[in-house]
């Protein structure tokens, strides 16, 4: 009898353990992989030069970014959901056509920069673990984003993409590793520094242009389309109001975990950088794979191994995304059959468009353009191309003929419009020291 009782509640336990993890799994959805994709290495060499060159100090401001980054990203994300169309869908019905070619114009050809850059700094940080050529690790990589995205099915390669955002943890072990001195490190998390001067001032711009990226905002709204389309009970919102308390209700949980979580581990790389570079006076980072070499002498090899690795796996989430998202603006732009859902038969040109975009960035690294100066103009387009994209997405979701009965309101537009005027003075700072 006991047997028996220990067998029930064994099984009970399994049951509660599954149970909270599935749920978990379906909660996570469209919010979480788009702000684990914000990490990506890229991010990772803005975030690093940042801490080696400030210090703690400038860590308050990915704290300030928390709640404008979630803002914009849930207004993305309710517009796809509520409308079941992107932003590219919803700008080709609604506004002038000159307003939807220059946004998806500079849309893809910031994201083809930032492909590039991603897979170099990826194929940098191979070369450091294991040696090898680094020309033939961007293709490999290359290949591999594009060939899981075409064609392995979606449900399974949204499973992947979740599983793939664990790599993001490999920066939280490396801060331990770093021994981070935590007083100071939590007065410059929590106390602004306000000892301005062009240094500072270019890194905050800097900061706000790769956290706040256009590419999200495409990205997370056409998830939401295609999750509302593979589920044969949902509908888009503006038809069907009745689901709509449920589905803001997981939006809300998905997008501010994801950005949070997002952000923090942005303070992870700063504060590593900080404890390590920083106090060894070497501010001279260019890229993330520098930051992970610079680590090794100063850090140990523990730190180095998982920062660089770290490098390798928010890269194989980045790439699909930045390329994802790309094919979905001009997909949507041009009317074709788009969806991750659908087969390569069904959708040729959309993912010729996604395939397009891998390869055009891959092609990058092997002219004489400077990965490292890619990754300024990235910013410079990325800033300018997301002012635009934020001041329609703002108009377009506080209107009642789009968004139905569920236009925008209250704190969620308050912290929306603070988001896009925090980028406009960016944009503009981008602009002047350009100028400079």
């Amino acid at each position: 009898m006991s047997e028996v009782s220990s067998d029930v509640s064994s099984q009970q336990g399994k049951n509660l353990a599954k149970g909270p993890f599935r749920r978990l799994l379906r909660t996570i959805g469209p919010g979480f992989i788009t702000g684990a994709s914000d990490d990506d290495p890229s991010g990772i060499g803005t975030y690093s030069q940042a801490g080696a060159q400030l210090g703690f100090n400038i860590g308050w401001i990915m704290l300030l970014t928390i709640p404008l980054m979630a803002a914009i990203q849930e207004i993305s994300a309710r517009i796809g959901r509520t409308t079941g169309r992107g932003i590219s869908g919803n700008l080709t019905r609604h506004y002038p056509v000159f307003l939807l070619y220059l946004v998806v114009v500079l849309l893809f050809t910031a994201n083809v920069i930032n492909i590039g850059a991603d897979l170099s700094a990826m194929a940098d940080a191979l070369k450091l673990l294991v040696g090898g050529p680094s020309s033939l690790f961007v293709v490999g990589f290359a290949v591999i984003c594009v060939s899981a995205t075409v064609f392995i099915d979606y449900d399974r390669y949204v499973t992947v993409l979740k599983w793939t955002t664990l790599s993001l943890f490999a920066y939280v072990v490396a801060m331990f590793a770093a021994k981070v001195p935590w007083p100071e490190a939590a007065m410059g998390l929590l106390i602004p520094s306000w000892q301005w001067n062009s240094t500072v001032f270019t890194t905050v711009l800097a900061i706000l242009g790769t956290t706040i990226s256009p590419y999200l905002f495409f990205w997370q709204a056409s998830q939401e389309v295609e999750e509302e389309q593979l589920d044969p009970k949902a509908r888009p919102l503006k038809w069907a109001p009745w689901q709509a308390i449920r589905a803001f209700q997981r939006i809300r949980a998905d997008t501010v975990v994801a950005m949070a979580l997002s952000n923090l581990i942005a303070i992870a790389i700063i504060f590593t950088t900080a404890a390590t570079l920083h106090k060894a006076d070497m501010t001279n980072i260019a890229s993330s794979a520098d930051a992970a070499k610079a680590l090794e002498p100063v850090a140990g090899k523990f730190a180095f191994i998982f920062f660089a690795a770290g490098i390798i796996g928010t890269g194989l989430l980045a790439v699909p995304v930045l390329a994802g998202s790309a094919a979905f603006a001009v997909g949507e732009a041009m009317r074709w059959p788009v969806g991750l859902q659908r087969k390569p038969k069904e959708a040729v040109a959309f993912y010729a468009t996604l395939a397009a975009a891998a390869a055009l960035g891959t092609g990058i690294i092997f002219t004489r353009i400077d990965p490292i100066k890619a990754l300024f103009w990235s910013a410079v387009i990325n800033g300018i191309c997301a002012v635009p994209v934020m001041v329609v997405m703002m108009l377009m979701a506080e209107r009642s003929d789009i968004m139905g009965d569920f236009p925008i309101q209250g704190w969620l537009r308050l912290f929306g419009w603070l988001s896009t005027i925090a980028m406009m003075l960016s944009a503009l700072g981008l602009i002047a020291q350009w100028f400079m």
